[in-house]
């Protein structure tokens, strides 16, 4: 039954998602903490962290990474592959029509609309993360993580390698958060 809800969930992620895998966050956010209760925003929060760290597209990774969590190796194949599946489908049919139709003035303008919708879905996942709706008063956010994100946006202004970021950060974040608590 666990593998059914977690096809449906993501199968339903993966239609509803438009904008890639950050816009997808505010979706996966509320059907797997909010309507399902399968994780509590804490463990939702590290699940992104960890996505967002290793190769690949963050819904995917989230996908797999939950659906382990909730059900094993079974529920991380079902869910991951639930997720993909609308977009392969939705792919095949659409790019037909697509290429035949790509220098329609409609058609320009859908696509041109769609990216402001894909910023505020982005905006609005990073909200959620920050300031949850559960009931459960957690979220992710402190002082470090203010810091640790100031120190990001400045390295991304100097251009920074985001490679060096990253590994700067996960190294940060592993002091502040797991060894900084065992000696104090």
């Amino acid at each position: 039954m666990i593998y059914l809800q977690l096809f449906l969930s993501y199968l339903k992620i993966g239609f509803f998602g438009f904008g890639g895998g950050y816009a997808m966050l505010s979706l996966i956010q509320n059907e797997i903490v909010e309507q399902r209760g399968w994780l509590t925003a804490t463990q939702f929060a590290d699940i992104v962290a960890v996505s967002q760290i290793t190769p690949g597209p963050i819904a995917i990774n989230s996908a797999t990474y939950i659906g382990y969590t909730i059900a094993g190796f079974g529920g991380s194949v079902v869910a991951t592959f639930a997720v993909c599946l609308p977009s392969l489908t939705l792919m095949l049919l659409l790019t037909r029509f697509f290429l035949r139709y790509r220098e329609n003035s409609y058609i320009q303008t859908v696509v041109k609309a769609v990216g402001p919708i894909v910023v505020g879905m982005i905006a609005s996942a990073a909200l959620l993360l920050m300031f949850p709706r559960s009931g459960e008063n957690e979220n992710f956010t402190d002082v470090w993580s203010w810091l640790l994100f100031g120190a990001v946006l400045y390295g991304s202004y100097r251009k920074v390698n985001p490679i060096l970021m990253i590994i700067l950060s996960a190294v940060a974040g592993v002091v502040i958060y797991a060894l900084v608590p065992m000696m104090g």
